[in-house]
Formats: structure tokens, C-alpha cells, sequence
């Protein structure tokens, strides 16, 4: 048997990096930057006011309040602006550039001007303050060759207005990851339907296929197939067809005699045995498919058991999919209630965390079946694989899964 980190190595060994391509600085929100951004202008880009108020020289500021002519305006998106020479000073906005023989910006709260929008004063009589005082050099915030975006990092709204700041329009970022998911069982009709005897929804193609897109793939094609070698190898050839880099199914995998994953890949993928609970079956490898290289993870059948996986393996796969960084980070938090664990495996269950403690999203723990209060779990608690029992109170690494 296989520990979580042993068979995890065997999945991010089927990634390829995805290619990338320049895309305009407003779009492609969500997908992964795939190399460093650094600044071709200063931030900012000239020395400026950091107040509205009044550009002066700190040479003519006595101790006490001083009176100066006003020679000028400057407001923001000035294209020019007048020297301050001896005995001068320059109204000036915020953001404005600093005009030439001016060291300090006194704000027009410390002058004797109203402000507003008011007419331009003929002299003004404003407090002294230190030379540089409100003024915000050119490059102080980054200057130019500097490192302002790191590759492998989400392309994101704020990240897209830094680059603009240092003089990109375009970026490259990766295409997301083409993922085909293929629920698997004779069982599964579509959600809504009339049930017959023995058939099920099929949930796992709509939570495996929702949380590809919340890894930051693409789902090419999220379908459920029949327990048939014939249907399901067909269903591969369309994967193919639509370009998926990667497909993932649900159930198939383990001991039974209809398991139609195992028995179409026995040979070309390896089926596992993983030290955890749920999701001890497991299997991934490399196909060919339509004469191209696919990755292939085969992940349980119950939903508990998918969800748990994806987020387990699918999700640090796809991010080395794109470049990207896989950190998932725990916190160590108290359990409100005790329960047992299987010897020997590493145990995740569903949890919810509030009043810095966690509880079960279910009486029944990590039952693999419990899909229906899932969507109550915002986190994942992991017991160790040498622990048989939690105590009330115990502490243990609790993982988002928001």
C-alpha cells in the first residue's frame, strides 16, 4: 500500500506544462501568470504630490508661518508646470508632478486658504514642515527592472493593474488544463430524472467537473458512461478528440466484476492502493490517445471519496498543470467531538470549522456515500495515519476546501 505522498508523486509525474500565450491585461482572469513581470517604468512614474495644497521651497519657510506669491496651478494630468523660484509657491493637486525648485508640499490645511474649489490666491501664508514632507519620490514604490510579478502566480484583477503601472498591455499566462471527466455505472441517470430500480443521479460528472474549473481547468467534456469496455473506450477516443490534456474518472477502479476503468487501462495505467481513508483505491498513468500523450487519473466511485481525492490529487496536479504554486495550508484547530479511525490510513473528514474549533458536516464522518450534507464542509480535518481515535479537544490540521 501506497502513502498519500508516494502515490501523489506517481500523479504529478503525468504533468506537462500547459502552453501559454500573450493575452491582453484586462482578460484571462483565473489563469496562471507563466513568467516573471518586471517594471519598464518607475511607480511612480515622476516625483508628485502626495496632498493638495501648495508646492514650496523648505529654504523659504521660516519658523513660524510665511507668506509667499502664488505663481501657479498644477492639477493632476498637467502637462507643464511653472519653476518655484525664491519666495514662490504653486498650488498643486494631488498626484500632480512636483514642479521644478519645489522640495515640499504644505497641505492646504496648513495654509491660509480655504479648500476646494476656490480662485487662485495672489499670495498665501502657509506653516513650515521639513523639507520632502508630502512629496512621493519618482521609483519609490518600485523602480524600473524590479520584480513585481512572479510566474506561476493566479492572474487576478490587482495583479492586472500592476502591470499596467509598470508599462505591460500584455501578459503571458497559461491556457488552462483540457480535462475530460467520465462518470462511470450503469446505475447513473441524469439529475432529475424519474429513478428506476437501482439507479442513482449522477453527481459525481457535476462535482468532479465543478471542482476542474475551481482548480483552474477547462472542462472539455463531463459525461456519464455505462459499465461498458466498448462505451467507455469511445468515450476516451472523444476526449481525445476534443484536445483534453487530462482525463479523470469516478469509480471502476477497485476489485469488482464490473469494474470497466481497470478493465479497459489494466496495462496502461496503474491501479493502487492508497493508505487513506476514503479513497484507498486509486489509479493514474500515461495513454495514448489518438496517437497524442494523456494524462489519465482514475479516482473512487463514492462522492465522498471523489471529493476528497480531487482535492487530495487533482487539485495540486492541475496546478503543476499550469506552472503553479499547490500550497494548500493547514491550521491546527481542537475537535468539539471524538471518533474513530482506521489503522494504518491517513483519514480526512469533512468538516466544518466556527467558534475556532471543528465538527463533522455529518454524524457519520467521513463515510464515503454522505454526498448530500457535503456541501456543508468548508474544510478537510487529517487524522494521522497512527491515530485509531480522536478525543474531544484533540488538535488536528484542518485544510480549506472553499
Amino acid at each position: 500500500m501506497l502513502s498519500v505522498e508516494e502515490y501523489l508523486d506517481k500523479v504529478l509525474a503525468l504533468a506537462d506544462l500547459v502552453p501559454s500565450s500573450a493575452e491582453p491585461i484586462g482578460g484571462g482572469f483565473g489563469r496562471i501568470l507563466a513568467e516573471d513581470l518586471f517594471a519598464r517604468y518607475p511607480v511612480p512614474p515622476f516625483t508628485n504630490s502626495a496632498m493638495d495644497g501648495f508646492a514650496v521651497r523648505a529654504a523659504d519657510l521660516g519658523i513660524g508661518p510665511t507668506r509667499l506669491e502664488v505663481v501657479g496651478d498644477i492639477p493632476a494630468g498637467a502637462q507643464d508646470a511653472p519653476p518655484v523660484r525664491a519666495g514662490e509657491a504653486v498650488r498643486i493637486m494631488t498626484g500632480a508632478p512636483l514642479p521644478r525648485g519645489a522640495d515640499t508640499v504644505i497641505p492646504v490645511e496648513l495654509s491660509d486658504q480655504a479648500p476646494g474649489d476656490v480662485p487662485l490666491p495672489r499670495s498665501v501664508v502657509v506653516d513650515p514642515l521639513p523639507r520632502g514632507s508630502n512629496i512621493r519620490r519618482s521609483g519609490e514604490d518600485v523602480p524600473v527592472g524590479a520584480k513585481v510579478l512572479r510566474g506561476g502566480a493566479s492572474w487576478t484583477p490587482a495583479a492586472a493593474a500592476a502591470a499596467a503601472s509598470v508599462g505591460y498591455s500584455e501578459v503571458p499566462l497559461r491556457r488552462r488544463p483540457r480535462v475530460a471527466v467520465l462518470a462511470t455505472g450503469s446505475e447513473l441517470v441524469s439529475p432529475g430524472a424519474q429513478l428506476g430500480f437501482g439507479q442513482i443521479p449522477d453527481s459525481n460528472s457535476i462535482l468532479l467537473a465543478g471542482l476542474v474549473e475551481q482548480f483552474g481547468g477547462e472542462v472539455v467534456l463531463a459525461t456519464a458512461v455505462p459499465d461498458s469496455v466498448s462505451q467507455f473506450e469511445d468515450a476516451l477516443d472523444l476526449a481525445a478528440r476534443l484536445g483534453a490534456d487530462l482525463v479523470v474518472t469516478a469509480g471502476a477502479i477497485s476489485a469488482g466484476a464490473f469494474e470497466v476503468v481497470r478493465q479497459s487501462l489494466e496495462g496502461r495505467a496503474s491501479f493502487n492502493k492508497v493508505a487513506m481513508q476514503p479513497g484507498k483505491p486509486q489509479a493514474c498513468g500515461m495513454l495514448t490517445l489518438q496517437g497524442r500523450p494523456t494524462a489519465f487519473v482514475g479516482l473512487p466511485g463514492n462522492p465522498v471519496s471523489v471529493f476528497v481525492s480531487a482535492w487530495v490529487f487533482l487539485r495540486p496536479l492541475l496546478a503543476k498543470f499550469q506552472g503553479a504554486e499547490a500550497a494548500w495550508q493547514a491550521v491546527e484547530l481542537p475537535t468539539e467531538e471524538g471518533w474513530k479511525s482506521p489503522s494504518g490510513r491517513r483519514q480526512f473528514v469533512p468538516v466544518i470549522t466556527g467558534n475556532g474549533a471543528v465538527s463533522r458536516s455529518h454524524a457519520l464522518g467521513s463515510g464515503s456515500h454522505l454526498i448530500a450534507s457535503l456541501h456543508l464542509a468548508n474544510a478537510l480535518a487529517m487524522v494521522p495515519e497512527g491515530v485509531t481515535a480522536v478525543a474531544p479537544s484533540d488538535m488536528l490540521k484542518v485544510y480549506p476546501v472553499r
